[in-house]
């Protein structure tokens, strides 16, 4: 049948195969990234975990989102790396469907936990007074588990939709990994309903959490503008800086990506933004959170002043 033959096809990810002459230096480049990646998250992670002064809401959420980092990170990287390696860049249905849905998992898991972030620095700096009493471990631990679920159920939706469509024709996927707009480009037939379906899908998924955001900013803001001293404004402001630069860099792109018509695509220009926020915000994020935040500083200082000077 043709469920049978759709589900025993192999796709063929065509990466950087047209680049032959650049393997080597993808190569060295990407696995550069993607060990700085994981050890600069990894760092994070141990160092949340040591001191105890970051055991606070904020750093309860920098922590999921250090996690977070390394899967998606791995999610796409590894067999990247492999591809540019070895000429076998084929793939079969069932890893397909595998890898896109865990980088959709991590993608909009993202997303939600952005946002609970975007709400604790809301709490934080408009109701200071009452913020531990609101923003309590079982509080934290609801949020995060929320984004978690979300984000599994988003994953499971687009992928379980697109993969029981028919695939036909041509097996070639012009990107570096099973990224929706290249498959979709797929499957037999007219797929207006189906882009569109998936386009509504990922504003509710990507714009929902931003909206939360924005309301979030705005009124993170105004409480900001009635602080009197320009220090507690800095200070104040200071505190979400890191928070704001990663929203930023991870919004920016995505929404470019999954909610605009099949008319606007291009393989090109998307291959370099997926890289972007699939590749180069991870790697980011570490940096962004270390050298804007003081506390991180001096932990990472303690850190390595008990590895390096155990007796001092």
């Amino acid at each position: 049948t043709t469920g049978n033959k759709t589900s025993a096809m192999v796709f063929v990810i065509l990466g950087f195969s047209h680049r032959p002459d650049m393997k080597v230096i993808f190569f060295i480049l990407f696995l550069c990234i993607y060990i700085i990646t994981v050890l600069g998250n990894l760092i994070i992670l141990l160092v949340i975990n040591m001191d105890p002064v970051l055991h606070t809401p904020m750093y309860f959420f920098l922590r999921n989102l250090s996690f977070l980092e390394i899967c998606y990170t791995s999610v796409t990287l590894p067999r990247v790396l492999v591809s540019l390696l070895s000429s076998d860049t084929s793939i079969s249905f069932a890893g397909c469907a595998a890898q896109m849905y865990f980088f959709l998992f991590f993608g909009a898991t993202e997303c939600c936990l952005l946002a609970a972030m975007a709400y604790d620095r809301y709490l934080a700096i408009c109701s200071p007074l009452h913020y531990m009493d609101i923003m309590n471990k079982k509080v934290c631990m609801q949020l995060a588990a929320s984004s978690w679920i979300c984000g599994n159920l988003v994953a499971l939706g687009h992928t379980t939709f697109i993969f029981s469509l028919p695939f036909c024709g041509s097996n070639v996927i012009n990107h570096f990994f099973c990224e929706i707009q290249p498959v979709l480009m797929l499957v037999c037939g007219d797929t207006y309903w189906n882009e569109l379906q998936i386009i509504l899908a990922a504003a509710f998924v990507i714009l929902m959490p931003f909206l939360l955001i924005l309301v979030s900013y705005s009124l993170i803001i105004s409480s900001i503008l009635k602080i009197r001293s320009a220090k507690g404004r800095y200070k104040a402001f200071s505190t979400c800086f890191s928070h704001l630069t990663v929203v930023t860099l991870f919004y920016g792109t995505a929404v470019f990506i999954y909610i605009r018509p099949k008319s606007s695509y291009s393989l090109d220009v998307d291959k370099v933004l997926s890289l972007f926020y699939s590749v180069l915000t991870p790697i980011l994020n570490p940096i962004i959170y270390s050298l804007r935040n003081r506390e991180v500083k001096g932990a990472l200082f303690k850190m390595r002043r008990k590895l390096f000077h155990p007796s001092s």
